[in-house]
């Protein structure tokens, strides 16, 4: 795909996006590196390779999932700037 100043114009004004001239020339040049980078990627071969395969050796570390102390339903509300009962009052925000 070719990136040409004037796309990319096109985009910052979609995107509200005031560029200068040479802001201009030098976005145009690197997204067409960029795009051309990507062109180089697609020509690999990548089908005997699992989607969730990794270069490197890695796990996760899991800590043992215990059970802890939790914060009295008092002090978690004191603070609230509203409260009712137990619980936080949010303004409604879905129509």
């Amino acid at each position: 795909m070719a990136i040409t100043k004037e796309t990319v114009e096109y985009v910052a004004h979609l995107a509200r996006i005031q560029l200068e001239e040479h802001e201009l020339e030098k976005l145009s040049a690197q997204l067409k590196s960029i795009l051309d980078f990507i062109d180089q990627l697609k020509k690999l071969e990548v089908s005997n390779i699992k989607p969730t395969s990794h270069i490197l050796p890695i796990n996760n570390v899991l800590r043992e999932d215990t059970r802890g102390e939790s914060l009295a339903v008092e002090k978690t509300l004191m603070n609230a700037p509203r409260k009712e009962g137990n619980f936080f009052v949010v303004p409604k925000v879905i129509e």
